[in-house]
């Protein structure tokens, strides 16, 4: 990670999020971690925010490229199977052809033959799995069919991740059920799927691990939307938009880290090449369950409590619940990919593990924060810029009180906080100036209203 930072001079939150999702869908298919909620996949979801130019795909490309390399040889080896199998099949239908063709011209003792024969021919030969590891922009029907003929292990991996938020399994027709699906996936759910025709079935021992790479305007139209949120799918997403490098990557600040990236290659691909434990007719995973040392068990409590007590109603983390209930679980399973990387054959999550994965949680909780609070002061701003050019265009009086605002402004400013909100930020920009208590306002003594100051500050 640091290898790649020095010599992208991007934030180091890019490469980070590149490393721990790689490392996640390496290791998620051999074992699940204990948490406090019982054993959950180590399966990781990230989405990291960034501008044009912010050099995403140089972070993540040395990263990924053990994996991508890993690929290509299995798909190589794949092809050969194909034709392996190919012939197979043929042999197969030809045989099977030839015994139908025997039942037919006989009765009796010759159909009670051609069963035992087809008996002992045994079922058509399987196609070989694909061997992709990585998707970008799959719709559930897509991911699903993958998970059903190829990998039980899978990552949706893109650095243009506005492709498949904005794509067709986000559409408004696909978008609560490719959300619900990838929340079952994070859960360790089955898969269960049923359509007309191919009827119903379900997947067993499935993993996903999830990197999106988004422009802020893609991620935060995405962000925004009730659904997004209400369902729970957000809360999933380790989420970061690290501030901008660009104007400061000079080459003469460029650095490396020797054989760093080399030995990083080297370890993912190790993992990679270690056999899944699987059912391989059924290509069901099965991991085992690795536990935390007591010691480990103990930070993991202290961690949750204290997140717990900041979810008061008056407390830090009130407005992210969503994100801070989910923080110690994020902990653990940051910890467990840690754990596991280091060790495939390790019997318990360290202190050490659980200290950087309760660093790591906090990290993406406090970006959490910090990107709602944006996002309420991007709303108040946008709704008090709506409320700016309502007054200018259809309001015909020079004062404006709560409850015209109410009745008769903006749909979103039908509620008196949000009208209140929306008049103090435009008085704070000078285009209203709040009238004293008392004030006569048509026909009445008011207790609270403004007047309007045409050509007043800079536009909101």
């Amino acid at each position: 990670m640091e290898a790649v930072q020095g010599m992208a001079q991007a934030p180091v939150a890019i490469p980070a999020a590149s490393a721990l999702a790689v490392v996640s869908l390496a290791v998620q298919g051999f074992a699940n971690v204990e948490t406090l909620g019982g054993p959950r996949p180590v399966s990781l979801y990230a989405l990291t925010i960034a501008r044009s130019g912010e050099r995403k795909s140089s972070c993540d490309g040395p990263l990924m490229a053990a994996l991508n390399e890993f690929e290509k040889e299995q798909a190589r080896d794949q092809r050969e199977a194909v034709t392996r199998w190919q012939n197979a099949q043929a042999l197969w239908k030809g045989e099977r052809d030839r015994i139908l063709g025997e039942a037919k011209k006989g009765k009796g003792e010759r159909k009670v033959a051609a069963q035992a024969d087809l008996d002992a021919l045994g079922p058509e030969p399987a196609a070989p799995p694909s061997a992709d590891r990585t998707v970008t922009e799959p719709t559930f029907e897509g991911l699903t069919r993958l998970f059903a003929t190829g990998q039980p292990s899978l990552g949706i991996f893109s650095d243009e991740g506005g492709q498949f938020l904005g794509g067709h399994a986000m559409n408004s027709d696909n978008r609560q059920k490719t959300l619900a699906a990838l929340n079952d996936l994070w859960q360790g759910n089955p898969i269960r799927r049923t359509r007309a025709g191919d009827g119903h079935a379900t997947l067993y021992g499935r993993r996903l691990a999830v990197h999106l790479m988004a422009q802020p305007s893609v991620a935060r139209a995405f962000m925004a939307d009730p659904m997004a949120a209400d369902t729970g799918f957000l809360p999933r997403f380790l989420i970061c938009e690290p501030p901008s490098t660009i104007g400061t990557r000079l080459h003469a600040n460029a650095r490396g880290y020797g054989d760093a990236l080399s030995c990083f290659g080297n370890r993912l691909r190790a993992i990679l090449d270690t056999p899944l434990p699987m059912d391989e007719e059924a290509r069901e995973l099965s991991p085992r369950i690795l536990p935390l040392t007591p010691e480990a068990h103990a930070l993991l409590i202290r961690f949750a409590d204290a997140i717990e007590a900041a979810q008061a109603p008056d407390g830090d983390l009130a407005h992210v619940t969503g994100y801070a209930s989910k923080a110690a679980e994020q902990a653990a399973r940051i910890a467990g990919v840690l754990a596991l990387w280091r060790d495939l054959q390790i019997t318990a999550v360290t202190p050490q593990d659980m200290g950087n994965g309760i660093a790591l949680a906090q990290f993406y909780l406090s970006e959490a924060v910090r990107l709602a609070d944006a996002s309420g002061v991007s709303q108040e701003i946008d709704r008090a810029e709506a409320l700016r050019k309502w007054l200018l265009g259809s309001w015909p009086h020079r004062e404006i009180m709560v409850r015209d605002v109410v009745r008769l402004g903006p749909n979103p400013l039908r509620e008196s906080p949000k009208a209140r909100a929306a008049l103090g930020v435009l008085a704070r920009h000078g285009w209203l100036a709040p009238l004293d208590t008392g004030t006569v306002v048509r026909g009445a003594a008011r207790a609270e209203a403004w007047r309007i100051v045409k050509g007043g500050g800079d536009v909101v």
